[in-house]
């Protein structure tokens, strides 16, 4: 198989719903008006990414670019071969993803959502242009460990170069096994980048520093590249937009 063709055209028949009309269960949640719109729409569009067969999970940002819906996530996470499938899932609403694109020297990941979620809204694909300045403020939400959906702030606190991949940013904030993919976003819902790591010391013994975290800035990844095999092995009945 050349491209993406069967496995896509297979997600439009594979992706089912408990009933047509979304009703939530409980509990729902409570969210303090302190919280900027800008963090409940990033918390809102955070799914969790389950990796087939082990059982293990990984956490993604729901995203809309032009006419299409995607989840971005870490390649660690989603590191499958190309046309894989996975469950992305937020709350009690779950559908079958396929992954399109990943960066292993990056650790970036791209999933198609063939059936958007009727529960959620996305987030834009509004991508920095620059790396984000120390001092920014970020958002993100993820699903850490055997919790459920836990949202986080925090600030950049500086650059560093990764071997053989260049600037990454450090994130002075929380996360934890289960956090990766985690897509972070600026005040202004711009995505900062992908987290992909927690910070270790292994001296004099092995130490997780769980509040400096690893991000791959977004300006590392190319969307049109990124959609590149979805786009040669698109079948549907109209072209897509964001093929153009």
């Amino acid at each position: 198989m050349k491209y993406l063709t069967l496995l896509v055209m297979l997600l439009f028949t594979t992706t089912t719903y408990a009933s047509d009309a979304y009703k939530p269960l409980l509990p729902v949640d409570s969210v303090n008006v302190t919280m900027t719109s800008i963090e409940k729409r990033v918390r809102d569009a955070a799914v969790k990414v389950t990796i087939p067969f082990n059982g293990g999970h990984g956490s993604g940002s729901y995203i809309k670019y032009k006419d299409i819906y995607l989840v971005i996530t870490a390649q660690h996470v989603a590191d499958g071969a190309l046309g894989t499938s996975y469950l992305v899932s937020h709350k009690h609403e779950s559908h079958v993803a396929t992954l399109i694109w990943a960066n292993d020297k990056e650790d970036m990941a791209v999933l198609f959502v063939g059936n958007p979620f009727k529960s959620i809204k996305p987030m834009e694909f509004r991508p920095q242009e620059k790396t984000a300045e120390v001092g920014t403020e970020v958002y993100y939400s993820g699903y850490p460990s055997h919790h459920n959906l836990m949202s986080f702030r925090g600030r950049v606190a500086g650059h560093e170069d990764g071997p053989g991949i260049g600037k990454h940013i450090i994130l002075h904030t929380y996360g934890w096994f289960g956090c990766s993919g985690s897509v972070i976003y600026d005040s202004k819902g711009n995505i900062v980048g992908v987290l992909y790591g927690v910070d270790v010391e292994y001296i004099p013994h092995a130490q997780v520093q769980e509040n400096m975290i690893w991000v791959v800035p977004i300006n590392k990844m190319k969307i049109d590249t990124a959609l590149d095999q979805l786009c040669r092995g698109w079948r549907g009945k109209e072209p897509l937009k964001a093929c153009k």
